[in-house]
């Protein structure tokens, strides 16, 4: 007796699977989003499909020859970097921010820079009319690029219009994801099921004619990108474009690339002629930094093969609450909790009668754990009113017995800090690949308390290494 394919229910609003219907969903609380899936749906499958045999697939070995990925390098150098040098044909990218950070900037400034170097590239707009995207081309100074233009959302129309062209596209750009729909599902735009449908036959075409396509994803309010997760599993790279909106710094990085690094960044700053590059991080995110002001300190970090320098900001103050507030921007507030425990067991530093802020300068988020002795050096400096060294910078991990951990590329860190006119750095001991400072000096230490007992007493940070090293 055959198998009954049991029915399962799906919210169009948030992706929850139920076994029964139900009028109000459990995952959102959304009333009437709940409809039947069809359980032959989905990659491989089809309305009203049945299952047919299988065909015998060839297997092979591991050891074989391999080629590089070819890519469309799209003459934009932060974006390229994020990629991995470029977008991979037959590639799906998923491109996700906030409303109002620039994607749509980014993606026009990028294919007008394909175009101008011979490549075929189509922009489907499905948010704005034509006359909409011209204006936006016009004050980017990409209007005299040979971009084809389409404001379209039905995806069967998408994919005719493509397939009439004259030249096949070598990337195609579809702003946005949630605005496409197609026939074969019965539901509005920007549910789940459009959502999934649509993306799987814009990646299917990428997959059979070779172009690369570039879809570009909502949020929610928690940053994560609107939608279904199979999304992000079915494409091959996701990157999220990401930013203070108080702020004019943009940062690209990318959360999963099947063909490049995950830990890049690219740095790119608003103006009112578009996005303009940023060589350079670190000059721009000490560009407006206040000398001899206590609770700063400056965090040498680094993402992926860049290395970066950001300031740190904190202010510790009494508190007149039951309980201190602890107020984080750019940093995991559940590691500062951890820095504040450990100052108070080991370093006799007691902030539990004082309200704790912490704030990365310039809207940049900072992810690596070696920024633990900046943050560290920080709240002493707030705490006792003493400005630390405005030619220091700080980078180490602090574990939960007080003790300095070294981090990787400390030599890189190193070569930036003294490239931007920095004298000295504290770091912790037993680093490998430090270069010669000309003039420079560093503090080697393994345990936090004895950077803390220099910073409140006031001494200087001067070069405190061994003969044998």
């Amino acid at each position: 007796m055959a198998k009954k394919n049991r029915a399962s229910f799906v919210c169009q609003n948030c992706g929850s699977v139920h076994t029964q219907w139900q009028g109000k969903c459990d995952g959102c609380g959304e009333w009437n989003t709940i409809v039947e899936d069809n359980p032959l749906a989905g990659i491989g499958g089809g309305p009203g499909r049945a299952p047919k045999k299988g065909r015998v697939v060839p297997l092979t070995t591991l050891d074989g020859e391999t080629e590089d990925a070819p890519r469309i390098v799209s003459r934009v150098v932060e974006l390229d970097r994020v990629t991995g040098g470029g977008f991979v044909r037959g590639s799906a990218v998923l491109l996700g921010g906030e409303p109002g950070i620039g994607k749509s900037t980014l993606l026009m400034q990028a294919a007008a820079a394909l175009s101008r170097a011979g490549h075929s590239v189509v922009y489907v707009s499905g948010e704005e009319a034509v006359a909409q995207v011209r204006l936006r081309a016009q004050r980017l100074k990409a209007a005299d690029s040979d971009v084809q233009l389409a404001a379209e959302t039905n995806v069967e129309d998408i994919l005719a219009t493509l397939g009439a062209a004259d030249k096949r596209p070598d990337l195609v750009i579809l702003d946005s994801i949630q605005t496409l729909w197609t026939d074969i599902v019965e539901s509005a735009p920007g549910t789940v099921s459009q959502v999934r449908s649509s993306a799987q036959a814009m990646i299917k075409y990428a997959k059979s004619t070779g172009a690369a396509v570039v879809m570009v994803g909502h949020v929610t309010k928690e940053g994560n990108i609107a939608g279904p997760r199979v999304v992000e599993h079915m494409v091959d790279a996701v990157i999220q474009f990401e930013g203070d909106g108080s702020h004019q710094y943009r940062i690209l990085r990318a959360l999963k690339n099947r063909f490049g690094p995950t830990d890049e960044i690219g740095v790119f700053e608003m103006m009112s002629s578009g996005l303009r590059q940023v060589a350079n991080p670190s000059e721009l995110f000490l560009g407006e930094r206040a000398d001899n002001a206590p609770g700063t300190a400056v965090f040498a970090g680094m993402e992926g093969t860049r290395p970066l320098l950001v300031e740190i900001q904190a202010l510790v103050a009494p508190t007149t609450l039951g309980t201190p507030r602890r107020a984080v921007v750019g940093w995991d507030s559940a590691r500062l909790s951890m820095i504040i425990a450990v100052l108070q067991a080991h370093c006799g530093v007691n902030l539990g009668q004082h309200d704790v802020y912490l704030n990365v300068a310039g809207g940049y988020r900072i992810s690596e754990p070696a920024a633990d002795l900046a943050v560290a050096c920080a709240l002493i400096s707030s705490l006792a009113g003493l400005a630390l060294p405005t030619d220091c910078v700080y980078f180490g991990e602090v574990s939960l017995s007080g003790s300095v951990r070294p981090v990787p590329h400390a030599g890189q860190r190193l070569k930036e800090a003294e490239k931007l006119g920095f004298k000295s750095a504290a770091m912790p001991a037993g680093s490998s690949d430090i270069p010669k400072w000309s003039d420079g000096s560093l503090f080697e230490t393994d345990k936090l308390v004895d950077l803390v007992v220099r910073i409140a007493g006031g001494k200087t940070l001067n070069r405190e290494r061994n003969e044998e090293n």
